[in-house]
């Protein structure tokens, strides 16, 4: 893996791309630090604040070890999407890659929509989620506080990429922090009710490892939302070096967060009251002091109100790159000359995200959107295979080998089939 250079024609006159004119452009303002919180912002969010008990229930004490057979898996993928999203540094980016790979605008916009459909209805069963939490708090009406939810993240989301990712960026320290408060508390104060550190690692054989791979699908969708990182390319200063340096940088630390916690849980429950609990990691400050749960309760819905604005901004990207290449009405590549944002695309966003959150059951959609990634995921990296079997020419790029995408079409397959028995 590494940087080549090439003397061939710029990304964006490939594979059916226009240049747009500097006035219609988004602003390139993003840099390694903003866009790996951004990532993190997307990735580290409610998967893993309620996934805890779910894994623990699958794998036992060696939950922790899902989360590193789930970080290989999305390795795979996570590095075709570094290679492409430099190739092709331009929003919309899955239905870039897959337009590139397969030479087909149908098949991109399919591509596209379905990574908006499952921004939307994911973004919309968070909002819910922040109603909740927040009605726990004031006891103001749900639908009320969901409506305020959506209208303030539009609003971000409305006002620039810089201000917007940089909100964003704030909540996902506040989100981390809250993890490493469970950490802390975890492994330095709590009273360890739960197992002890050498019982976590498990034996190199044995049936447990059929418990651990089951769990490893349930911790795989911790780490989904890395991809979108791809959708706010277009906004990247220097993309060649800030793209591969920033999904990695999210991998890593996504996969040190997952498995600290997890440990920190572990330790400090005993796994029979962990494996029931829908809310596991409160269960780490049952002997904390009051201010001490509450101030991680507003963390926990600082972190779904996060998820809301993140996926407001990709999916609102996504509909902007494909308007702009002519797949939907162009109404919604308009770009404001102010705050350089695609105002069209997030104002429609917003609006199906709270008609989706007040209207559909929006848990039996949620079911269906970790299927959407995967076909997405087995697409992109079809697509990236195809562009390299055809020798595609471009500029400069991050290249990963062949056996890479490769391997993402397996897993991703892998892990489709499973979710589909």
């Amino acid at each position: 893996m590494g940087d080549k250079a090439g003397t061939h024609a710029p990304p964006d006159r490939q594979a059916g791309f226009t240049m747009v004119t500097p006035e219609n452009k988004l602003r390139r303002a993003l840099n390694v630090p903003l866009l790996t919180l951004y990532g993190l912002g997307v990735t580290v969010g409610a998967g893993i604040y309620v996934l805890v008990g779910a894994t623990a229930a699958e794998a036992g004490v060696f939950a922790p070890v899902s989360f590193v057979v789930a970080a290989v898996v999305v390795a795979f993928t996570a590095f075709s999407y570094a290679e492409l999203s430099t190739r092709y540094p331009v929003s919309a980016g899955e239905a870039a890659y897959v337009e590139a790979g397969f030479s087909s605008a149908s098949l991109a916009t399919v591509v596209g929509l379905a990574v908006v459909l499952s921004g939307l209805v994911s973004a919309a069963a968070v909002s819910l989620g922040a109603a909740s939490y927040l009605h726990g708090l004031t006891g103001a009406p749900t639908e009320g506080l969901t409506v305020a939810v959506v209208a303030l993240m539009a609003v971000i989301a409305l006002w620039g990429i810089t201000q917007s990712v940089t909100v964003a960026a704030v909540i996902t320290v506040i989100e981390v922090s809250g993890l490493l408060m469970v950490m802390l508390w975890g492994f330095v104060f709590s009273d360890p009710s739960g197992v002890t550190l050498p019982e976590i690692i498990p034996p190199l054989t044995g049936p447990h490892w059929v418990g651990i791979g089951t769990a490893s699908l349930l911790a795989f969708f911790a780490f989904v939302g890395f991809e979108d990182m791809a959708n706010v390319a277009e906004e990247v200063k220097d993309p060649l070096h800030t793209m591969p340096r920033a999904i990695l940088w999210t991998l890593v630390l996504a996969t040190v967060l997952y498995i600290g916690t997890t440990t920190a849980v572990l330790m400090a429950v005993p796994l029979e009251t962990l494996s029931a609990s829908a809310a596991p990691l409160l269960l780490v400050f049952a002997d904390a002091p009051a201010p001490l749960q509450q101030g991680f309760s507003l963390v926990a819905i600082v972190a779904t109100v996060n998820g809301v604005l993140i996926q407001m901004i990709m999916a609102s990207r996504v509909l902007y790159g494909l308007a702009d290449r002519g797949h939907l009405p162009k109404p919604l590549a308009y770009v404001s000359p102010k705050t350089q944002t695609p105002v069209v695309a997030t104002l429609v966003v917003g609006l199906t995200i709270l008609l989706l959150a007040l209207t559909f059951p929006i848990d039996a959609l949620a079911e269906r959107t970790s299927q959407i990634v995967l076909f997405v995921f087995v697409l992109v990296n079809l697509a990236l295979i195809r562009i390299k079997l055809a020798g595609a020419p471009a500029d400069q790029h991050f290249r990963v080998p062949m056996a890479v995408p490769v391997l993402g079409v397996g897993t991703s397959l892998l892990l489709l089939a499973t979710g589909l028995l």
